[in-house]
């Protein structure tokens, strides 16, 4: 009996507990996690793409009592400010007592999902149909985004230099679009084919339309009498496709998922279950020690490039200008800082256990995700966090009761992926990943853990406070 009691205790000392998370958490966590995810799923049901989550970000800021932030001004403790970036991306700042001078603390997530663009020149007519030609974004899986009801959101600058926002099939009342799909009686062929190449890129047409301008002569009658549509309303012409962003996602909302509610399913939570937790940390804080940030960026679906992803410059300007304001360098703040690149990661599917390997996985319910490094195949593409840091992230965790799990994102040669944190880490900066496992990653329908998404806001919460 007592060499049972021995093994028992060794086991508890020296081996890893890897239970559901709810066994391991207070009821009352489960509670407040619950609670948490109210805000959260009515956030991913309404911002359903970059512009509309920068907007929400503001609006939420300028309720908590941030101010837009004013170059060369020097702020005091507890001051809250907001950069907004072309409205595709924010970064919202708290001061802290120390200021900038022991480096800030960063919370990056990014807020751009895969989805389907509209081409500069999208409306055709085909035998009586009006459609739109569309240039996918991100990685998907083309086969997923056929037979689906999407919507259109999105921002046109007319020609006269004025803007119109359009978001079309969110509303009851509105209208929708779709991809089509082969009817199965006829589509022997096309399944004979790989699922890479059964829907192929230039077939990814949205319907647009069926109804002709009423006259019995003419050509492209339905495009014109859609066109004519877009005008009255909008005040569109057929040119002002060429200066627009607009942008074709999954109509339906986000819902509780099994008949315990335990899971959210929606379309974005990659990355804006990451990006809800870090924005929500930030209204939430008082002064912290160190200045601390939230950084909403765009791009990372597409490398993180152009001046609005983080493989730009704005956020190391941004740190700049702080520490100039408090008569520093920003190269000297940079490296003494410290980040969480929050970023969500997969989540062990059982239905597809081959390309996980089991020990390396992260799991729903397993609490907030660490990954080392990212990559693939040989840790290509990745930022490996240093031990050091690593260790000093989980003991914050552990002494505030933060559930946390770590993992790779599957098999060594199965693939792999990366994030933004490779270019903060390029910064100098001490970064490691951490977000929310998911399953169906890039579908138009993930699936998360609300538990997972709590523990993800409470790590980030309690980095800022550190």
């Amino acid at each position: 009996m007592e060499k049972k009691e021995e093994i028992k205790e060794l086991t508890k000392k020296l081996l890893i507990d890897r239970k559901n998370g709810f066994v391991k958490v207070p009821e009352e966590k489960a509670e407040q996690a619950d609670r948490f995810c109210e805000g959260y799923r009515s956030f991913i049901g309404r911002a359903k793409t970059e512009r509309e989550v920068a907007c929400f970000a503001i609006e939420a800021a300028e309720k908590a009592g941030f101010v837009p932030y004013e170059q060369g001004k020097h702020y005091q403790p507890g001051d809250r400010v907001y950069y907004n970036n072309r409205n595709r991306a924010v970064i919202l700042a708290i001061i802290g007592e120390e200021g900038c001078r022991d480096g800030v603390r960063i919370a990056a997530a990014h807020i751009d999902s895969p989805r389907l663009d509209l081409k500069p020149h999208p409306l055709y007519e085909k035998d009586g149909l009006a459609l739109f030609k569309t240039h996918y974004y991100g990685g998907i899986k083309k086969y997923q985004w056929t037979a689906v009801p999407l919507s259109l959101h999105g921002r046109v600058v007319l020609k006269d230099g004025t803007h119109v926002d359009l978001r079309v099939g969110e509303e009851p009342g509105d209208p929708q679009f779709t991809v089509t799909d082969l009817l199965p009686h006829l589509a022997s062929e096309q399944m004979q084919k790989t699922l890479s190449k059964a829907i192929e890129g230039e077939n990814l047409n949205i319907l647009a339309g069926s109804r002709p301008v009423r006259v019995e002569e003419g050509e492209n009658l339905v495009k014109l009498n859609l066109m004519k549509i877009l005008n009255e309303k909008y005040g569109m012409t057929e040119e002002d496709f060429v200066s627009a962003d607009l942008e074709l996602v999954p109509a339906f909302g986000a819902v509780d998922i099994g008949f315990d509610r335990s899971m959210i399913g929606a379309y974005g939570h990659d990355d804006r279950v990451c990006a809800y937790p870090a924005l929500m940390a930030a209204l939430q804080m008082k002064t912290p020690k160190h200045t601390v940030l939230s950084v909403l960026a765009d791009k990372e679906e597409i490398g993180s490039d152009g001046n609005t992803g983080l493989n730009s410059q704005f956020m190391r300007y941004f740190i700049a200008d702080l520490a100039e304001a408090e008569g520093l360098e920003g190269r000297h703040v940079l490296s003494r800082s410290k980040c969480l690149s929050a970023d969500v990661t997969a989540a062990y599917d059982p239905n597809y256990a081959d390309v996980y390997e089991t020990a390396n996985s992260c799991f729903l319910n397993g609490g907030v995700g660490m990954c080392k490094y990212t990559g693939g195949r040989g840790k290509s593409g990745s930022s490996e966090a240093s031990a050091e840091f690593v260790s000093e992230i989980r003991r914050l965790f552990e002494a505030n009761g933060v559930l946390w799990q770590i993992g790779e994102l599957g098999k060594v040669d199965a693939g792999g992926g990366g994030t933004v944190a490779m270019y903060v880490a390029n910064l100098n900066v001490d970064v490691v990943d951490i977000g929310v496992p998911v399953l169906s990653m890039h579908s138009p329908f993930e699936v998360v853990s609300k538990l997972d998404i709590y523990m993800t806001y409470e790590g980030i919460r309690v980095f800022f406070e550190s």
